[in-house]
C-alpha cells in the first residue's frame, strides 16, 4: 500500500499479495476516527490539531510571534503528546516485520490502547458536559494527541498492510501527481479522503446536537477498525483458511 509520507511501496519478493479488503476498510476507518478526534481538538478544545504536527508546528510559532500564551501552551501539549504515544508504540514495535496479510498482535495492542485512551477521554468530556476548562481542556488535548500518535505509530509499524491514517497531505500529492487510480491501493485514496471529511462531519453534528457524546464517535469507529482488522487473524489460526489477496 503507501509508506507514512503517502507514496507508494514496490512489492517485496516474499510480500507480493495485497491487504485484505477488511485491512483497507480498517485504515478507512480509522481516518473517519481521526477526523473526529481533529474535529473535537480544533473547534472544542485548544484550537490545534491532534494528528497534525506540522500544522501545530505552524500554530506555535504564529501563537509566539503573537505573545498568546495560551496558544503556545497549545501546540506545546500537542505536540508532545503526539510525540510520546508515536514513541510508546515505538519501543514494542521496534522489530515487528510488516505483513501484508494482517496486522501484527503488537499493532493490534496498540490500537486497542488507543481505543481505551479516548474511551477514557469519552467519559471525562461526558463528566463534563462537553464543556471541558482550564485544566481538563489541557489535559483531554495531551490525551487526544497522545492517542493519534499512537495510531500513527502503529500504522507505520503495519508496513504495507496499512496506510497514512492522521495526516493525508502527502497521500493526496502523491495521488495526484503519480495519477488517479493506477494501482489498486490508489484506488483507496478517494475512501480514506473521504472518510476525514465524513468523520469530521459526523463529529461537528453531535458537537452541536449532543456536546456530551460527540467523543463517543472516535472510539465507536476505532473499535469497529479493530474486529474489522481481527477477521484475518481469526482465519490464521490453526485449521482457519488462510487470507487470500
Amino acid at each position: 500500500m503507501s509508506d507514512e509520507r503517502g507514496g507508494e511501496v514496490p512489492p517485496g519478493p516474499a510480500h507480493q499479495a495485497e491487504p485484505e479488503l477488511v485491512l483497507r476498510l480498517a485504515v478507512v476507518l480509522l481516518v473517519a476516527a481521526s477526523g473526529a478526534v481533529e474535529t473535537i481538538s480544533f473547534t472544542a478544545l485548544d484550537h490545534v490539531f491532534a494528528g497534525v504536527m506540522t500544522s501545530n508546528l505552524a500554530l506555535l510559532g504564529m501563537a509566539a510571534g503573537r505573545g498568546q500564551d495560551t496558544g503556545v501552551t497549545a501546540a506545546v501539549l500537542a505536540l508532545v503528546g503526539f510525540g510520546v504515544g508515536a514513541a510508546v508504540v515505538a519501543w514494542p514495535t521496534r522489530r515487528s516485520t510488516g505483513v501484508v496479510a494482517h496486522w501484527s498482535a503488537r499493532v493490534m495492542l496498540c490500537l486497542v490502547g488507543e481505543a481505551v485512551l479516548l474511551a477514557a477521554i469519552a467519559g471525562v468530556w461526558a463528566a463534563v458536559g462537553g464543556a471541558p476548562a482550564g485544566t481538563t481542556r489541557h489535559v483531554l488535548q495531551f490525551g487526544a494527541a497522545l492517542a493519534m500518535g499512537v495510531q500513527a505509530a502503529a500504522m507505520v509499524a503495519a508496513g504495507r498492510a496499512a496506510a497514512p491514517t492522521t495526516y493525508l497531505t502527502g497521500t493526496l500529492a502523491t495521488y495526484i501527481v503519480k495519477g488517479l487510480g493506477t494501482t489498486r491501493s490508489r484506488r483507496w485514496v478517494p475512501a480514506r479522503l473521504g472518510a476525514l471529511v465524513a468523520g469530521a462531519a459526523a463529529c461537528m453534528a453531535l458537537l452541536r446536537a449532543a456536546p456530551a457524546w460527540a467523543a463517543v464517535l472516535p472510539v465507536a469507529l476505532v473499535v469497529c477498525a479493530i474486529v474489522m482488522a481481527c477477521l484475518p487473524l481469526v482465519r490464521l489460526r490453526p485449521g482457519g483458511v488462510r487470507p487470500t489477496a
